[in-house]
């Protein structure tokens, strides 16, 4: 029996190939388990159609996101906080801290895409963001002593 795997199959195959399996496995495990359909004619056709739906949907989303790393790259992040004599800071300046400040600029930057060290002294310093694959945008994050008037 001919069917069209819906999920990995391990020693059978990947999700969408049309493989070919005795009756008894198909009806008895491959079904009930939702792990494959007969490949008729209409649910060939209808999984070609979902995949072509999720690759459109795919390459939209990959559109966006080389749209906001493009914009992104090269912005500054600034930020004015306290610090000792040896410009050490009492605290840190986080991945979380840089999404927030990103996110008042507009940009909608989860925290699990940007990619640095604690920033625990003043000056100048560099961080990436990650969107992906090849999408990668450098953001400079500048870290300054807090004046107290």
């Amino acid at each position: 029996m001919r069917v069209v795997l819906q999920k990995d199959v391990k020693d059978l195959g990947k999700v969408g190939e049309v493989v070919n399996v005795k009756n008894g496995f198909a009806r008895n495990f491959l079904f009930p388990r939702r792990l494959a359909v007969e490949a008729s004619e209409k649910n060939v056709k209808q999984w070609e159609h979902l995949q072509q739906v999720a690759e459109a949907k795919k390459k939209k989303a990959q559109g966006e996101r080389k749209e906001l790393i493009d914009k992104v790259n090269g912005q500054t992040v600034s930020f004015k906080v306290e610090a000792s004599e040896s410009d050490k800071l009492f605290g840190s300046i986080t991945n979380h801290d840089i999404s927030k400040k990103l996110e008042e600029q507009s940009f909608m930057i989860d925290k699990k895409d940007i990619h640095l060290e604690p920033i625990k002294v003043l000056g100048q310093h560099k961080a990436e963001v990650k969107l992906g694959e090849d999408l990668v945008a450098e953001i400079n994050v500048l870290v300054e002593r807090k004046t107290f008037a």
